[in-house]
């Protein structure tokens, strides 16, 4: 199957084109929330010498994961499908960083960083060739994960919020990942989608666990109205 695969779910980006388990093209940057500016021209790139009519389907990390980074990578493989009546695929960010371990035998704790010590998380065991799912995607605080992931053996910590998770984690059993396996990445993304189901672009929605900052704030407003009365 044919896949153009987009990720600019959190500080890095990436674009492939991959028919089966060949990588045609891909390009993966580490340059910071720039997707804006850098994305389209990526994929430009990764498709240069291919025709959009040959693609089975566009596969895009549609979060969790930095809102700003989301709306742009749903928003550029969404406005891809619609021109070139392409149907889509929806891949959880975490399940695309447990996708690089393919081949593996081993836990993989899938984290990005949510703030105030919470990491948006997965668990996924890969054996055999396979990466099998052992919990939704979720907001867990940090507390809650260090409990669970004492039921394991070994835990591999991978994900932009690793670093930070391993650190305060502090547990025997838990191991960082290696620089080149850490970070969700294009290719991995098209490993994920070959056995998923295809969506219609207008169905393809961004995925965020919970609500920004800003709308947090804004509902905070409403339930306790309070303002500052001015006087005249």
């Amino acid at each position: 199957m044919m896949i153009l695969s987009i990720d600019s779910s959190a500080v890095t980006a990436s674009a492939a084109l991959t028919d089966g388990n060949r990588v045609i093209k891909s390009e993966f940057v580490n340059a910071g929330l720039t997707h804006s500016e850098t994305l389209m021209p990526m994929i430009k790139r990764v498709m240069q010498g291919n025709d959009f009519a040959s693609l089975d389907a566009i596969a895009i990390t549609a979060g969790p994961g930095s809102f700003t980074g989301v709306r742009i990578g749903v928003a550029s493989a969404k406005g891809l499908a619609f021109k070139n009546n392409i149907p889509c695929i929806s891949i959880s960010t975490l399940e695309a960083i447990a996708y690089n371990f393919i081949g593996e035998n081993c836990i993989v704790c899938a984290v990005m960083d949510a703030r105030r010590m919470q990491f948006y998380n997965a668990l996924f065991e890969l054996k055999n060739g396979q990466c099998i799912r052992l919990c939704e995607d979720r907001a867990v605080p940090i507390d809650d994960l260090r409990e669970e992931l004492r039921a394991f053996d070994r835990v591999v910590i991978a994900g932009d919020g690793a670093r930070l998770c391993f650190e305060n984690l502090n547990l025997e059993n838990a191991v960082l990942a290696n620089e080149e396996k850490m970070y969700q990445n294009a290719v991995s993304v098209a490993r994920a989608a070959e056995n998923k189901e295809k969506i219609p672009a207008s169905e393809l929605l961004p995925v965020y666990l919970r609500q920004s900052q800003a709308e947090r704030e804004l509902k905070h407003r409403k339930v306790n109205p309070n303002r500052l009365k001015c006087s005249f």
